[in-house]
């Protein structure tokens, strides 16, 4: 019912800098959220960040005042700029969508939880 498309991953330094755009297709009249996760070989999928009421973002600690999250609803996208961009930062970055509206936001403030949707992720790489 929701359909993800991430694009805007890549390669590069340590201290530089990429943007992520997540393209959503939903095909429901319910409610919805939507967020950016990451998952690095052998690690589990990790919360990285959400928007909340008011434009609110909402990050996981290790990104916290190096990415900014934001949501353009008039082309139905999810972004994030990320700076300051450490080799640890290395993972296919997924966006997510979950049919609870608040959901998405308490997975990132808890570190705990999934959502029902996936895109089909982008690579980050970020070489030392």
């Amino acid at each position: 019912q929701v359909q993800l498309v991430e694009s805007g991953g890549g390669s590069v330094e340590t201290g530089g800098s990429l943007s992520l755009s997540c393209t959503i297709s939903a095909h429901t009249t319910s409610p919805y959220c939507v967020a950016w996760f990451r998952q690095a070989p052998g690690k589990e999928r990790e919360a990285v960040a959400a928007v909340g009421s008011g434009g609110v973002g909402y990050y996981g600690d290790s990104v916290k005042g190096r990415f900014s999250v934001s949501q353009d609803y008039a082309k139905n996208t999810l972004n994030l700029q990320m700076n300051s961009l450490k080799p640890e930062d290395t993972a296919m970055y997924y966006c997510g969508a979950h049919l609870n509206p608040y959901h998405c936001v308490h997975v990132v403030v808890t570190g705990s939880g999934t959502l029902d949707y996936w895109g089909q992720g982008t690579q980050v790489t970020v070489s030392s």
